[in-house]
């Protein structure tokens, strides 16, 4: 063989490996944002048309997260919180729109006793995202329906969920996502 055609046939392989270790990366890059994201993926990529366009945008998530000071609870403060809404669920019985209201002000306090900003809502939910992506949905489920009973729109059966839906956050916030066991009242 010339040296024309082995360097064409080293080239072609060199590009070929090349190729294959830039879809690895890029994979192990979407599992791992896909992992970590959860259904906000999907969101996102829905959202921008593009899944490069949404890993591009949640990767600029991450590393906005490293910079904030997000903190764990002390044990505490942790049973403080979940003190506070068990009370709160108790309330709904006799005032569902109150406790709903107050559900959502107990979240975002717990947010801020974190280290999440709290004063922008599309801000918040994109810092939220990367450490409770799973639940996210929930949270803003919750805050429909949180706007519906601030014009006094909301079924008795919506405020319900919003509880359920605000709960599912609030227990992710309270044990940064680890497993609540049996702890559940």
């Amino acid at each position: 063989m010339s040296t024309g055609i082995v360097l064409a046939i080293v080239i072609a392989a060199v590009v070929v490996v090349a190729l294959v270790a830039v879809a690895a990366v890029n994979h192990r890059r979407r599992a791992r944002l896909r992992d970590r994201f959860g259904p906000e993926y999907d969101r996102v990529v829905e959202e921008t048309g593009s899944r490069r366009a949404a890993e591009q945008d949640l990767g600029a998530r991450e590393r906005r997260y490293q910079e904030l000071d997000i903190k764990p609870l002390s044990s505490g403060t942790r049973e403080q919180y979940a003190q506070r809404w068990k009370e709160l669920q108790e309330e709904f019985v006799d005032a569902p729109e109150g406790a709903v209201h107050e559900a959502d002000r107990l979240v975002t306090a717990l947010m801020h006793e974190r280290g999440y900003p709290t004063e922008e809502y599309e801000q918040r939910m994109r810092d939220l995202s990367v450490r409770h992506g799973r639940t996210l949905e929930h949270y803003r489920a919750a805050q429909e329906v949180h706007a519906l009973s601030s014009s006094r729109s909301a079924t008795t059966e919506q405020l319900r969920e919003a509880m359920v839906h605000y709960r599912a956050l609030f227990d992710d916030l309270l044990t940064d996502g680890e497993p609540t066991g049996s702890r559940r009242s």
